[in-house]
């Protein structure tokens, strides 16, 4: 019996210097998904006041656990670009040991991205959150020069620097202002900038795809996190939480959980198909739409002519790269 493959990032090569019609619908399906997460995200942790933000995110690496060991043990997805049997292949852990050691430079960045993006998703306003998550690109293009040697043209290099400055003109005038939720939003960049600056280099030397480098994350980062949220009380204290059997609160945690294992694929996939600099960028520039749905559901920033303008500004600058990709620049 035939089962149908679910597309790979082996299928296709780590560089390109335009942006094929394939990379474009990657992208333009991680930016919907995103705005949808945050949204969730934001709704479980400030509407609902859940403030056990370990839980939240072991339930969603739990969630891709199940989900990606049985599309693998139905044989619909497959974790390598060979499938080996090698003497040191771990039939329980789909992936051998060895290859899992060598995923730990990229899972633990990315479990410190997933437990710091909660907590200043739940410490500050949508609107800023997304502002300030632009410095992202800055750190992105220093990883990728510093870990991989790559450079950019002057034309992008002057498209970010626009986006960067547009993303200061919108947060110039914050009336909320919380050193504390910005400085969480700092460490949450520069842990994203070392994770996808990591995805394509850790994925071509253990021969990894999408699917088993989200593998090896859920495998590595699950038991750590879940030590850490009993150490902290969290596991008991979610136990008590008044809302947890309400059908509401359930459905948020469900979509959360739902939108975070699709958002994990289309990140790596997106990636390793453009680039680390590409996914910085279209996670830019969402952040546009996800600031106007979180001014309309969620305030906590009033109107301000700077943060519009420089909203528009970061805008031109995100929609300045995406014309450098199509035209190979």
């Amino acid at each position: 019996m035939e089962h149908t493959k679910l597309p790979l990032s082996d299928e296709i090569p780590y560089k390109s210097s335009s942006m094929t019609r394939k990379g474009a619908y990657v992208a333009l399906s991680y930016m919907v998904s995103s705005v949808l997460l945050i949204i969730f995200n934001k709704a479980a942790l400030s509407s609902y006041r859940f403030p056990f933000t370990s839980v939240m995110s072991l339930s969603q690496m739990a969630c891709a656990f199940v989900i990606l060991y049985v599309l693998k043990s139905m044989m619909i997805i497959s974790f390598t670009t060979a499938e080996s049997k090698s003497s040191s292949y771990n039939p329980v852990m789909f992936v051998p040991s060895r290859t899992l050691a060598q995923t730990l430079p990229l899972a633990l960045p990315y479990l410190l991205y997933v437990v710091v993006t909660m907590e200043a998703v739940r410490g500050i306003n949508v609107p800023m959150y997304t502002t300030l998550r632009r410095t992202t690109i800055a750190f992105t293009m220093m990883m990728e020069y510093f870990i991989g040697g790559k450079r950019h043209s002057n034309i992008v290099i002057i498209s970010v620097g626009v986006i960067i400055f547009g993303a200061f003109i919108a947060g110039a005038r914050d009336l909320a202002f919380d050193s504390y939720g910005y400085s969480i939003v700092f460490i949450e960049n520069m842990c994203k900038a070392v994770y996808l600056t990591s995805v394509s280099r850790v994925g071509k030397s253990t021969g990894l795809n999408v699917f088993g480098l989200m593998w090896c994350n859920v495998v590595l980062c699950g038991p750590i996190l879940l030590l850490w949220s009993a150490f902290r009380g969290e596991l008991q204290s979610t136990l008590k939480f008044p809302y947890l059997l309400f059908p509401g609160f359930q459905a948020l945690i469900f979509l959360s959980c739902a939108f975070t294992f699709f958002m994990n694929y289309i990140v790596v996939l997106n990636t390793t198909i453009n680039s680390a600099l590409t996914q910085a960028i279209c996670s830019n520039l969402k952040d546009v739409f996800t600031s106007g749905f979180g001014w309309l559901l969620f305030g906590g920033l009033p109107y301000d002519l700077f943060n519009v303008l420089g909203q528009s500004i970061g805008f031109l600058g995100s929609c300045l790269y995406a014309y450098c990709k199509t035209r190979g620049k």
